[in-house]
């Protein structure tokens, strides 16, 4: 049986991918992401891991390391932040292109400058359109099990796609929460050992990564496209396998008192606890409203979503990212589009909020609500807001 334990949440994060029996381990430190890979060098110093912890010198190395590892056949884990996210952009194409199943912690960190160690989700949302499998995770039992899901689901023949597990950056990463952490024998019985479509062989040598002439490369993106839509299956199914292992649920697209209300607040990762409390104090006045997390941001769930929001007059969609030069943040810009393609009614409120890991309050979140509801009434387009700004 598993143990509950009082526990950082990063160092959570590295002892569940040692349940995972992670064979190799690249990684270049930088905050806050570090307590994760510090403690994974721990464990395989100690013999506690039995893994290759390989210390690079860039996030552009480490990817390139896992990409090297993971073609080879080895289960790989790497972890990141902010500009080493960046850094490792041209990579993380590749790894999606060669449908690699790499699994990487993203402790999300804006990016320079001005020069801020504190969260936002500017790191992946500059990384949407890179071919990974993206889920958000809210608090440190969350990062646990979607990080032993990563693996499940990245691992699946019906995918092998790399998977990114974002939880925010010292808001969960430097955080000790109580977490269930499992045995080794639950995970073992959920995560089988890694048995890879392909790998890099002497013995019987194939080539991977090769060069995509005009008459094959839109092919060879497309394939790449419906194997990352066709994944959402698999997700479920093993979102649905760990619920009957552990006996935690988690869906796509999850909505709080939600079946009467009127305006729906629409978050990711851990702002959604807040978010809550929020909820709770304007249910109490009265105020009917509700609120839809985002779990799955890669492949976006049409269909959950547009049924989590089909009561709903009004959408406050918060970003915590800047999209500079479009009246919206990227997930506003997004899930308006969503909207007018399928002809929904819902007016959107769009506010960019906690940049830079400034605090969001309760009491912002009444005038979120409030400046919302007087833009709907007026029914005139309302361009997306900067919660808290000083001017």
């Amino acid at each position: 049986m598993g143990r509950r334990v009082g526990l950082e949440v990063s160092l959570a994060c590295a002892e569940v991918v040692g349940l995972c029996n992670a064979d190799v381990v690249a990684a270049y430190p930088i905050t806050p992401q570090t307590h994760i890979v510090e403690h994974l060098s721990e464990m395989v110093a100690d013999g506690h891991l039995d893994a290759e912890f390989v210390p690079v010198e860039s996030e552009h190395s480490a990817m390139s390391c896992c990409v090297g590892s993971s073609a080879a056949g080895a289960r790989t884990f790497t972890s990141t932040s902010s500009q080493g996210l960046a850094l490792m952009h041209e990579i993380l194409f590749i790894a999606a292109s060669l449908r690699l199943p790499i699994v990487m912690a993203v402790a999300n960190r804006s990016l320079s400058g001005p020069i801020s160690i504190w969260n936002d989700h500017s790191d992946i949302m500059a990384e949407r359109d890179i071919g990974w499998i993206q889920t958000f995770a809210e608090n440190g039992q969350e990062v646990v099990d979607l990080t032993m899901h990563a693996f499940k689901v990245a691992e699946d023949k019906r995918v092998c796609l790399p998977v990114a597990v974002n939880l925010d950056g010292f808001i969960l990463t430097h955080v000790i929460e109580p977490i269930e952490l499992p045995d080794q024998e639950e995970v073992d019985a959920y995560l089988p050992s890694f048995e890879p479509s392909q790998s890099l062989d002497t013995a019987n040598p194939i080539s991977m990564g090769i060069v995509g002439m005009p008459e094959i490369y839109t092919e060879a993106k497309k394939a790449n496209a419906v194997a990352l839509e066709e994944s959402y299956e698999v997700i479920k199914e093993h979102w649905a396998g760990l619920a009957e292992k552990f006996g935690r649920t988690y869906k796509p697209i999850e909505t709080y008192r939600t079946d009467d209300a009127d305006t729906v607040f629409v978050t990711m990762g851990s702002l959604g606890e807040t978010t809550m409390s929020a909820v709770d104090q304007m249910r109490d006045d009265g105020i009917k409203v509700g609120q839809v997390r985002i779990r799955l941001w890669r492949p976006f769930p049409v269909e959950d979503f547009m049924e989590a929001i089909a009561g709903a007059k009004t959408l406050i969609v918060i970003d915590r990212a800047l999209s500079p030069g479009l009246p919206a943040g990227p997930v506003g810009t997004e899930l308006r589009g969503l909207l007018y393609a399928k002809g929904a009614k819902q007016y959107v409120a769009n506010f960019v909020c906690g940049l830079g890991g400034r605090d969001v309050t309760r009491s912002q979140f009444v005038e979120m609500y409030q400046t919302a509801t007087k833009a709907a009434a007026s029914g005139e387009e309302m361009t997306c807001q900067m919660v808290g700004v000083k001017e």
